[in-house]
C-alpha cells in the first residue's frame, strides 16, 4: 500500500536497473500497477472475487480496493472481505516470487485455493458475528466459513445457598432514588436449614446507593455482634462492599472510621463475606425498597409479606436467571 515492494519499476526509481518483465504475463514491463491490477494472471484473481462479492471492481489507485469494505457487510464479512483482498496482493507477489526465483509456475486456480484457505482461517477464527442474509451466506460459503449468528445473551443461573451448620447467614442490599434525595437499606439473617430468623429495613435518608450498602453491612455486623452470633456469614451483591474488608481504599471516606470499627467486630468472630449476584439477593433488595417507604429503621422476627415468595424461592433452592451479553 506505500509502493515500497521492490517491482521492477521501484528498484529502477531506487537505482537499481535491471532487465523488466513481467513473470506471470510475461508480455509488459513490470510495475507495481501493472503487476497488481492490470496483468491478466491479476485480473483473473479480480474477477473471480467479483463474482464472490456480486460487484464490479475497478481500481484507480490502492484506495479505492479498501473502500469496498465500506459497503454495508456484517461484521464477520468485513473481516472475510479485508481478509480476501490482503490475500489476494500477498498471493500474487508470492507467484511472482515463485516463478522468477524458483522457475516454478503456478496456475491461477492454484493461486485461488491459496487465497481461500487463508482467508477461511480468517474467517472462521473470527469473533465476530455475521448477519443471517443470503448475501452474507454466499460470501461465506465461497471461503469455507461458518456464519456466526449474532451473540445472543448467555445466560446464567443464580441460586442462593444456605451457611453451615451452626452458621448464620445475613444478605444485605442498598438502593437508593437520586431525584428524590433517599437511600435506603436492608437484611435478612438465615440459619443453616434457611429459617429466617429476622429482618431489617432502614431509611438512611438522602445518600448513594454505594453509601447505603456500606450501612446495610454495618448494620448487619451490629446486629450479629449483639445477638452473639460468632460464625457469621455476610453476602452482598456489592463488589465493592465485598473488596472494602481487605482494602479500606475503596471505603467512602466519609465512613471510613465507622468502617474501621466494624471490621474489628469481625476479627472477633468467625467471619466470612461473599458476594452474590442481585438475581439470587432478591429477599434484601425487596427490604432495601422496603426502607425507602418508611421513615425509621424496622426489625421483623419472621418475614414481612413483600419477601415471602422469594424466601420460599431460596429455600427451595430454585434458581433465578441473570443474562450476560458475551
Amino acid at each position: 500500500m506505500h509502493n515500497k515492494l521492490p517491482t521492477d519499476e521501484n528498484l529502477s526509481i531506487r537505482g537499481c536497473y535491471i532487465p523488466s518483465i513481467c513473470n506471470c504475463c510475461h508480455a509488459n514491463i513490470e510495475t507495481s500497477s501493472h503487476l497488481f491490477f492490470e496483468c491478466p494472471y491479476a485480473s483473473k484473481l479480480w474477477n473471480w472475487l467479483a463474482s464472490v462479492l456480486n460487484m464490479n471492481l475497478q481500481f484507480t489507485s490502492y484506495d479505492d480496493v479498501w473502500k469496498i469494505c465500506d459497503r454495508n457487510w456484517s461484521s464477520q464479512c468485513k473481516v472475510v472481505v479485508k481478509a480476501s483482498l490482503i490475500n489476494i496482493f500477498s498471493t500474487i507477489w508470492y507467484v511472482r516470487n515463485q516463478a522468477r526465483f524458483n522457475d516454478k509456475a503456478i496456475n491461477w486456480r492454484t493461486a485461488i485455493n491459496l487465497i481461500i484457505s487463508s482467508v477461511a482461517l480468517s474467517g472462521n477464527l473470527s469473533r465476530t458475528s455475521g448477519h443471517c442474509s443470503i448475501q452474507d451466506f454466499s460470501i461465506l460459503k465461497h471461503f469455507n466459513i461458518k456464519v456466526h449468528p449474532p451473540d445472543a445473551p448467555l445466560i446464567k443461573e443464580v441460586i442462593w445457598s444456605p451457611p453451615n451448620n451452626n452458621w448464620i447467614k445475613c444478605n444485605t442490599d442498598g438502593a437508593s432514588i437520586a431525584n428524590q434525595m433517599q437511600s435506603a437499606c436492608g437484611g435478612i439473617f438465615r440459619n443453616s436449614n434457611s429459617d429466617g430468623l429476622g429482618c431489617f429495613a432502614s431509611n438512611l435518608g438522602p445518600g448513594s446507593t454505594i453509601l447505603a450498602e456500606f450501612c446495610a453491612a454495618m448494620t448487619a455486623i451490629e446486629i450479629a455482634d449483639e445477638k452473639g452470633w460468632r460464625n457469621f456469614w455476610l453476602e452482598t451483591d456489592s463488589k465493592i462492599v465485598m473488596l472494602a474488608f481487605s482494602s479500606s481504599f475503596v471505603v467512602p471516606w466519609c465512613i471510613r472510621n465507622k468502617w474501621a470499627n466494624y471490621l474489628y467486630k469481625t476479627r472477633l468472630m468467625n467471619f466470612i463475606v461473599s458476594h452474590i449476584y442481585r438475581e439470587g439477593n432478591t429477599c434484601a433488595d425487596s427490604l432495601a425498597n422496603i426502607g425507602l417507604t418508611i421513615s425509621d429503621t424496622l426489625w421483623w422476627d419472621s418475614a414481612p409479606l413483600g419477601i415471602g415468595q422469594d424466601l420460599i424461592r431460596n429455600k427451595l433452592g430454585l434458581p433465578n436467571y441473570r443474562f450476560v451479553n458475551r
